[in-house]
Order: C-alpha cells, then sequence, then structure tokens
C-alpha cells in the first residue's frame, strides 16, 4: 500500500515533464473506469447496507452541495419553529369549527334569538344587555297542606263538626240540601292550580289572584279548559300568576274548608310563596311572592270561602282587589265591612238574575255608609272604585267566567288594573300598551 502511494507520487512527478502529459491522461482514465468496477466487486458478495449507504448519500451529497451544507442543512432550518401567525391563524384563516352534532343526522332545530342568549359575552366593545330567556307558561298542580281539603275542623255556620256523618269507617259532610258527601271522594283534594305567565318577572310589581271555583267543577276540567282561568291572565299581559285551590270536587257544595279558619289564608299565601318561588327557578323570590298584592275572584259558590277569608283570613290588607262573578248568595256583611274598611281596594261584583236581589242589598247598604257605587264597567278602576254590574238575560251563569259584562271579565279586570296610573298601589305592571275601551 505504501509502495503504490510512492509509485503515485512519482508518476505525478513524472507527469510534469511534456512527454508524460499523455500518459498521464491515460492512466487517470483507466483509475476513473477501475475504481466503480472494484467497489461493485466489492460488494457483490455482501447484502445491502442501507444505512451505508444512506450514509454514503450523505457524503457525497456533503462533497457535493458543500457551500448548500455549510447555509442551510441544520434541524432548525428544515423544521423551523412555527410563527405566530402560523398558529394562531386570522379569522379569516380559520378552518370552521365543528362539533359533534355537526356530524349526527340532521333535524329541524329552532335558533335562538342572538339577544335572548342565557350568557354575556367578554369583549371591549359594547354588548346588546342582557335579557332574560324566553320560557313558556308553567301552569301544573300543586299539593299544598294549607289548601281548602281536607278538612276535619268544625262548619262555623253550627259550630259542629264538619265531618258530621259516618258509615263504618267512612266520614262524610251532609250538605243544607240534605246530601252527603264523602270525604274521601269530595273533600281529600289539596291540590292548587299554578299559572305562572311566560312574561312574568317577580323583580317587576306584580299581583297575586286567587280564584276561588264553583259548584261541580274540577280545576282542570272547568277552571284551566272550559273557564280558560290562566288564559285569561296571560292574555291580559299583566305581571300577574295564579292561585286557584280545588274547593268540593265537582260536588254542589260552597264549603270553605280551611279558609274557615282564623289566619287559614295567611297560612295559605305563605306556604303558596315558597311554592312559586321553587316553581319559578328563584328560592330568593319567597319573600317577593310573600308579600304581593293580591286580588281574591270568587265565583258563584267561590263566595264563601271569598267572604271567610276577607274576614278572618289574616292579611285582608294584602288584598287589593275582589271580584264576584254572579257571587253574591249571601255574607254580604263581611263584603260591605272589607269595602268600609280598605278604601284603597276595589271591589267588582257582576250578576244576573239569580243573585240580583242580594246584589242590590248590597248596593244599598254600602250606600248607607256613604260609599260611592258605579252601576257599569265602563270607567277606570281606581282605589276605592265600587262597581257593581247588571247582565242581561243571554249571559248564562256557567258561563260567565268567559262572558260576564264583556268576554273575558278577568282579563278586563286585569287590563284595567294595568291601565290605571292611580292604581300604582296595587303594583301591577302591565306588558301589554294597550288599554281596554269598555
Amino acid at each position: 500500500m505504501f509502495g503504490a502511494v510512492l509509485t503515485l507520487r512519482a508518476d505525478f512527478r513524472a507527469d510534469r515533464t511534456p512527454s508524460g502529459r499523455h500518459g498521464r491522461a491515460l492512466r487517470v482514465g483507466l483509475i476513473s473506469g477501475l475504481v466503480p468496477l472494484s467497489l461493485a466487486l466489492v460488494q457483490c458478495g455482501k447484502a445491502p447496507d442501507l444505512a451505508a449507504n444512506s450514509q454514503a448519500n450523505v457524503q457525497v451529497v456533503a462533497k457535493t452541495n458543500i457551500r448548500q451544507v455549510a447555509s442551510a442543512d441544520t434541524f432548525e432550518d428544515r423544521f423551523p419553529a412555527p410563527q405566530f401567525r402560523e398558529r394562531f391563524p386570522s379569522a379569516s384563516e380559520s378552518f370552521l369549527q365543528r362539533q359533534m352534532s355537526d356530524f349526527s343526522p340532521k333535524r329541524a332545530i329552532q335558533q335562538q334569538p342572538p339577544e335572548q342568549a342565557p350568557y354575556k359575552v367578554a369583549s371591549l366593545e359594547p354588548q346588546v344587555p342582557y335579557k332574560r330567556p324566553a320560557r313558556e307558561d308553567l301552569t301544573t298542580l300543586v299539593s299544598m297542606k294549607s289548601s281548602a281539603f281536607p278538612y276535619f275542623g268544625n262548619n262555623p255556620a253550627s259550630d259542629a263538626p264538619f265531618l258530621n256523618i259516618s258509615k263504618g269507617d267512612r266520614r262524610g259532610h251532609r250538605s243544607y240540601s240534605g246530601r252527603v258527601f264523602w270525604q274521601d271522594e269530595t273533600y281529600s283534594d289539596s291540590r292548587v292550580l299554578v299559572h305562572v305567565p311566560e312574561h312574568f318577572d317577580v323583580r317587576k310589581p306584580g299581583v297575586i289572584v286567587v280564584f276561588f271555583h264553583g259548584n261541580g267543577a274540577t280545576l282542570e276540567r272547568d277552571v284551566r279548559d272550559r273557564q280558560m282561568v290562566p288564559k285569561q291572565i296571560t292574555d291580559s299581559g299583566a305581571n300577574a300568576i295564579l292561585l286557584a285551590p280545588q274547593m268540593a270536587v265537582d260536588a254542589a257544595d260552597s264549603s270553605a274548608g280551611k279558609f274557615w279558619q282564623p289566619g287559614g289564608f295567611k297560612r295559605f299565601m305563605a306556604e303558596s310563596a315558597d311554592h312559586l318561588a321553587r316553581l319559578t327557578g328563584d328560592p330568593d323570590s319567597a319573600r317577593a311572592f310573600a308579600n304581593m298584592p293580591i286580588v281574591i275572584v270568587g265565583y258563584s259558590g267561590g263566595f264563601l270561602p271569598t267572604a271567610w277569608s276577607l274576614e278572618v283570613g289574616g292579611i285582608s290588607d294584602r288584598v287589593r282587589g275582589v271580584v264576584l262573578l254572579d257571587a253574591v248568595y249571601g255574607e254580604m256583611d263581611k263584603f260591605a265591612s272589607w269595602i268600609e274598611s280598605h278604601r284603597s281596594g276595589f271591589f267588582v261584583s257582576a250578576y244576573t238574575r239569580y243573585t240580583a236581589r242580594r246584589d242590590r242589598e248590597l248596593m244599598s247598604m254600602l250606600r248607607q255608609k256613604g260609599i260611592s257605587v258605579a252601576e257599569d264597567m265602563d270607567g277606570p278602576l281606581r282605589p276605592g272604585s265600587v262597581a257593581f254590574v247588571e247582565t242581561g238575560d243571554g249571559i248564562t251563569h256557567r258561563d260567565y267566567v268567559t262572558r260576564a259584562w264583556t268576554r273575558d271579565p278577568l282579563k278586563d279586570v286585569l287590563v284595567k288594573m294595568s291601565a290605571t296610573p292611580a292604581l300604582a298601589l296595587t303594583r301591577v305592571a302591565s306588558t301589554n300598551p294597550s288599554t281596554s275601551g269598555r
């Protein structure tokens, strides 16, 4: 090997002479052809060495591209760190974000208006003020311990036990007509129909309407579906809610049950406040419901619980209005006493020929006390308003809750309350700017 190197050097020296230039060129050509051939012969008996080949290729590339390697063949150059704009592209360059729901079968979805979104977006730019998300009317039945029944006390008219008849283990009540109604069938339903309109807002001034239905009624069949009391309250646009306790179930009986007891109406309203706060999803609103003004509506046989609630209920000062719908069958002294001592409230009694005599008697009692009485519903309702409205023969007692001096009389009363600035004491706020022209 060393000899070969010496010989090669000698040959290079010999090539420097003019006569050896031709021979040098010949030897260079022979070496150029023999070296690749010898490398191929050496590799014939070996398995391919991919790593060696890769290294050789890199070396060859390095020898032929020394200038390029020196300037650009580093890891950082081949895999540059992403720039800020590449990691956080602009809105116009971003990919569309998709949720898992995008890959589910398509269905018709009602989009919520942006202004009713249940959240606020953090931004330096001004945002649309937060609005409470829309919801539907809430109408439900709630069992309450303080509701009218079951009742095991006395009948104040006779000071005798209300359940005055028994048959084996079964107990019942013999009514004034002589008919027997059994406790387990007629006087055991403690449910209350609760209605909260979709627009009701406990943060605004409002009113609670307590509806005492008449004889032969149930909450669902009659109060809700036939008399449409919840619908009238919603359609009025007033910031009002409804409580309608079940009285005697589908029976010709006007018994007041627990509303006969001193403080019975107060206990009912206190328990209702807790239920309303829970139903509306705001437990902290119980105090607002517990202090909200009340309007009592008594239809037909509902006169009896209405009268006793005003007389011994314990919260007659919270009652800012009384509406009787063909309901003055008695207890005129209790109604007259409340009207005289609560001049900040209003009183309305609409009647047919069935109660005309007693309504006229009550009007006479009030006039003797110096109380002004109107005999129509044409004027606005004001604090101290007392109105008696006689309706014609074409108006039936059965349909009186939906058709009295006008269609939907409860709606008309609430609209008049909401439209009268002088009734600010009733704290009624209407969401319907229209006023009644009746």
